[in-house]
C-alpha cells in the first residue's frame, strides 16, 4: 500500500507539471492566421501627439524578427537610440529623443512583428501620427533595377532615400530624412510626405548602416532636384550599379629586384607612359599595382611620365623617376595560362596570359596538334599582341577546315617557349585542349533587334554563367544576327556605350555621371531572361527592349 501510494504520488506530480509547462501545441491545423492588433498608442493618424514611447497590444504572443533592419522610421530619426522590444503579446518602441514639429512620423514595422508559433507577420503594421494638427499626404512611387544582378541579389534589401536640398549629407555620410523599401520585384512607394524639394538615392543596403557603402553596395542616383507639391505623384526609375567612389591616389613607388613597381590605392582599369629612352619599356598591370621593366639594368633613374585611370575615369598624370638596377634577388618564374576547354567552328582561337610581359617565342616548340603525328605549326602571322607596350597577353588564331574529322585540337608549348622581359623561360609546358564542333549539331542564328535610342549599342550573348560568347558592336543600327551557335541556354545583354569605347563605364557620383544602360531580352510572356536553342534552329527576331535612365519619369 505503501509503494502504490508513493506511485500515485509520483503520477500526480507528473500530471501537474505537464498542465503548467507552456508549449507549443501538437498536432492540429496549422496557424496561419497573421497577429492582429487589439490597440495601439498612439492611435494611427493621431495628431498633435508627441509620444515618448509607442505600445501595440496584439491578439497572440509575438515576437520580433531583427527591427533594426525592418522598421523603417520616416523622417530621420537615430535608430541607435530607439530600443524597441516584444514581451508577450505587446511591443513597445522607446523613442528616446526628440520629436520635429508639425512633422508627420511614420513607423512601417514592415513584417518585423510575427506570432511565435508559425512566424506569421502582421499585415500592412503600420503607426501615423504627427505632431502638429495635419497628417502630411504627398507621396512617391517607382521601380528600381539592378543593372548587373547577382542570382541572389534581394530587391527588398533596396533602401529609397530622400535627403533635403539644403542638407550638406548624401546616401555615402548619413541616414536619408525620408526612407522608403521596394518589395520584391523592385516597387516602391514612399508615403506621408511633406512639400518641398528633395535628392533622392538608391542603394543595396546589404550590411544594415542606412548609408550606402561606395565600395561594395549597388546604388543609384537621381542628378534632378525632386519637387514633391500636390500638384502629381511623381514617378521615379533607379538603375542600380556597383563603382568605387573614392579618390584615386598613387601611394607609393620603389625599386623591387630590377623592376620598378607603383601601389595606388585602388585598383587600374588603364595605364600609359611615355619616356624618352632608347631602352624598351614594357609594364604589367595587377589590381592596384603596376610593375615596369626594362629590357636592361640602367644605373641612372629614367624620367617616365604615366597616367592611370581608375573604373570612374579619375586620372593620376604625374613624372616618376624610376631605377633599373642590377639585383641578385631570384626573378619570378614565367607563368602562362590559357583559358581552354572551349568550343569552336572554323576558327580557333586561343588566348594566353603571361604573368609578365614576354620578349621573344620559340616557335618550333609552339603548334597545335590534332593527331598523335599531325599538328599546325604555329607562324609569327597567326599571332596578335594585345598591347606592344604591356605584352602580357597574345592571341592565337588560325582557321580549321570542316575537312578534317577530328575533334579535339591541343595547343602544345614546351618549356622553355616563351622569354621574358627578365630573361626567364616558363618553366612548365603548355597542354591546353580546344573541341571543334560540327557543322550540324549547331544552331542556325539568333537574330533580332535593338528598341532603342542610343547611336552605339553593345549585344552580348551569354552563356549560363554569364560569361560572354559572343558580342556585336552597332553603329548607328539596331538589328543583331548571331549565326551558327552552339546548342544550350543563353541570354542577350545589351550596353548602350554611349562614348564608344567598346566597354561598359559606371557611375561618377562625384561628377554626376550616370552609369551606362544595361538590359536584358525578357520574354514578354514569362518574363524569363533564359534562351534555349538547339541544332538546326533558328530562334528569332527577338526584340530587346531599353529601359528608362534613372531619373523622375513625370
Amino acid at each position: 500500500m505503501k509503494a502504490l501510494r508513493q506511485i500515485s504520488a509520483l503520477l500526480l506530480i507528473a500530471s501537474f507539471y505537464s498542465c503548467a509547462k507552456q508549449s507549443t501545441p501538437q498536432g492540429g491545423p496549422r496557424d496561419e492566421d497573421p497577429p492582429k492588433v487589439l490597440s495601439q498608442y498612439p492611435e494611427n493618424q493621431s495628431v498633435n501627439t508627441i509620444p515618448e514611447e509607442i505600445t501595440i497590444e496584439f491578439d497572440e504572443y509575438i515576437k520580433l524578427d531583427n527591427p533594426s533592419k525592418n522598421l523603417i522610421i520616416t523622417p530621420r530619426l537615430d535608430k541607435d537610440k530607439i530600443i524597441a522590444t516584444a514581451l508577450k503579446n505587446k511591443v513597445n518602441v522607446k523613442l528616446d529623443q526628440e520629436l520635429e514639429e508639425n512633422t508627420t512620423y511614420v513607423f512601417n514595422f514592415q513584417k518585423s512583428v510575427q506570432d511565435i508559433s508559425e512566424q506569421n507577420p502582421a499585415e500592412n503594421l503600420k503607426v501615423v501620427f504627427s505632431t502638429g494638427p495635419n497628417i502630411d499626404s504627398l507621396s512617391i512611387r517607382g521601380r528600381v533595377n539592378v543593372l548587373f544582378p547577382e542570382r541572389t541579389t534581394e530587391y527588398r534589401d533596396i533602401l529609397i532615400g530622400l535627403y533635403k536640398i539644403q542638407d550638406t549629407t548624401d546616401l555615402f555620410t548619413s541616414p536619408p530624412y525620408y526612407i522608403g523599401q521596394s518589395d520584391s520585384i523592385g516597387n516602391f512607394q514612399l508615403e506621408n510626405l511633406r512639400e518641398g524639394k528633395f535628392l533622392a538615392y538608391a542603394w543595396l543596403d546589404e550590411n544594415n548602416s542606412l548609408k550606402a557603402e561606395g565600395k561594395n553596395e549597388n546604388f543609384a542616383f537621381i542628378t534632378d532636384t525632386l519637387l514633391i507639391d500636390a500638384t502629381a505623384e511623381k514617378l521615379l526609375h533607379f538603375n542600380l550599379a556597383k563603382s568605387d567612389q573614392g579618390s584615386f591616389k598613387l601611394n607609393r613607388s620603389s625599386d623591387t629586384g630590377g623592376a620598378y613597381q607603383l601601389v595606388f590605392n585602388k585598383g587600374i582599369k588603364d595605364f600609359n607612359l611615355k619616356h624618352e629612352s632608347s631602352r624598351d619599356i614594357s609594364f604589367k598591370i595587377n589590381d592596384d599595382r603596376v610593375k615596369i621593366y626594362s629590357d636592361r639594368p640602367i644605373s641612372d633613374s629614367l624620367s617616365i611620365s604615366i597616367i592611370a585611370t581608375d573604373s570612374i575615369d579619375q586620372k593620376v598624370d604625374t613624372l616618376i623617376w624610376a631605377k633599373f638596377l642590377e639585383s641578385e634577388r631570384k626573378k619570378d618564374e614565367l607563368t602562362v595560362q590559357v583559358a581552354s576547354g572551349k568550343s569552336f567552328y572554323e576558327r580557333l582561337s586561343m588566348e594566353l596570359t603571361f604573368n609578365k610581359p614576354i620578349a621573344s617565342i620559340v616557335y618550333d616548340s609552339l603548334r597545335v596538334v590534332y593527331d598523335s603525328a599531325k599538328f599546325y605549326q604555329v607562324t609569327p602571322e597567326m599571332i596578335q599582341v594585345k598591347d606592344s607596350i604591356r605584352r602580357d597577353q597574345i592571341q592565337i588564331s588560325l582557321t580549321i577546315p570542316d575537312s578534317l574529322n577530328q575533334s579535339i585540337f591541343t595547343l602544345q608549348a614546351a618549356d622553355s617557349t616563351f622569354l621574358d622581359v627578365e630573361n626567364q623561360y616558363n618553366a612548365a609546358a603548355v597542354n591546353a585542349n580546344f573541341r571543334k564542333l560540327k557543322r550540324e549539331s549547331l544552331a542556325d542564328e539568333i537574330s533580332g533587334s535593338v528598341n532603342t535610342q542610343a547611336a552605339q549599342t553593345i549585344v552580348q550573348l551569354l552563356n549560363t554563367k554569364e560569361e560572354i560568347i559572343r558580342e556585336i558592336k552597332l553603329v548607328n543600327q539596331t538589328n543583331f544576327s548571331f549565326k551558327l551557335v552552339e546548342p544550350g541556354a543563353y541570354r542577350l545583354r545589351v550596353i548602350e556605350d554611349e562614348n564608344g569605347n567598346g566597354v561598359w563605364d559606371p557611375p561618377n557620383y562625384n561628377i554626376k555621371r550616370q552609369p551606362e544602360l544595361v538590359y536584358f531580352f525578357t520574354d514578354p510572356e514569362t518574363q524569363s531572361k533564359d534562351i534555349t536553342i538547339r541544332g538546326g534552329w533558328t530562334v528569332g527576331p527577338l526584340i530587346i527592349q531599353s529601359i528608362p535612365r534613372s531619373g523622375i519619369l513625370n
